[in-house]
């Protein structure tokens, strides 16, 4: 049991983070085990609105592949994936946004605002916040073959981001809570990865921090334990000697193009800790890998 010095303690060690972080914009990929399990769901929304209530400016941009994939389930639409990326004609475009923006996004809003938080819940299409093209995807033939070109629907890329409704919200002192789906130029509507969303708006905003919530610890080395400090600098070479593989090489990447692009530092941590995001921004050890140029 915790005693009430070592409440205090704890509470002093807080102190000179929540000085230096106050005024400083945070934004948070939220997914993972940490928006499916209850409890877990319960403690995200109290470490945003605590972050909101000392000072410091949260913005999330979550996903929702697994709810995504359930209701396609319900539906009898198959689901087809390249290379881990959902491939998304007009029907599953319907279902994704459907998901993202109509049920996961009011969810989250809902919760943080039950909680006592002041949460607005919108999309990438909302404000021109983030503009879109079709992601030409090239698959890697080797044998000095030419890249195979594969069609995977609705998938975009970024191609811009107006962060003029994001600065209105925060200025207004709301929490703004992103789906991340964006509109091309003619209207259509794109299926965008969360972590790049996150790390584009993070860039686009000159962010204190990008953090990205994930089911591992971070990033691991040879022996698994876990690094809790990445130079830019080293990670091409991780990723060439098969350190980073599989899917944490795009959420390393992600973060080193928001701290490349002006971003302090990048977090991948393990949403599976409970109140991660406190004990990584609040604390002095914090609880997973830290990015910084």
């Amino acid at each position: 049991m915790i005693n009430h010095t070592d409440r205090a303690k704890i509470l002093i060690e807080a102190l000179p983070y929540i000085q230096k972080f106050k005024g400083a914009t945070i934004v948070v990929k939220y997914g993972g085990s940490a928006m499916v399990d209850g409890q877990l769901k319960q403690h995200f929304a109290l470490d945003i609105i605590l972050m909101k209530y000392v000072g410091l400016n949260p913005i999330v941009v979550h996903g929702g592949g697994p709810q995504i994939g359930d209701l396609l389930k319900r539906l009898s639409i198959e689901s087809q994936f390249v290379d881990g990326m959902r491939v998304t004609d007009s029907q599953t475009m319907d279902v994704v946004e459907m998901v993202l923006v109509g049920k996961v996004n009011k969810e989250i809003v809902n919760l943080i605002n039950q909680n006592g938080g002041r949460a607005v819940g919108l999309s990438g299409k909302d404000g021109q916040l983030i503009t879109a093209r079709k992601m030409q995807y090239l698959k890697d033939r080797g044998d000095d073959q030419p890249p195979e070109i594969i069609d995977i629907g609705m998938v975009g890329e970024i191609t811009s981001i107006d962060t003029g409704i994001l600065e209105g919200l925060i200025n207004s002192d709301f929490i703004p809570i992103i789906a991340p789906v964006g509109a091309g130029s003619g209207g259509e509507t794109y299926n965008i990865n969360a972590d790049l969303v996150a790390g584009r708006i993070a860039a686009a905003l000159k962010a204190r921090k990008l953090i990205l919530l994930t089911d591992t610890e971070g990033v691991l080395d040879q022996d698994g334990t876990l690094i809790s400090t990445l130079n830019v600098g080293e990670i091409p070479r991780l990723i060439k000697e098969g350190v980073i593989m599989g899917g944490m090489i795009p959420k390393v990447n992600c973060c080193l193009e928001a701290v490349s692009a002006g971003v302090k530092k990048a977090h991948i941590i393990d949403g599976r800790t409970e109140h991660a995001l406190l004990l990584e921004i609040f604390t002095k050890v914090g609880v997973g890998t830290q990015i910084l140029s």
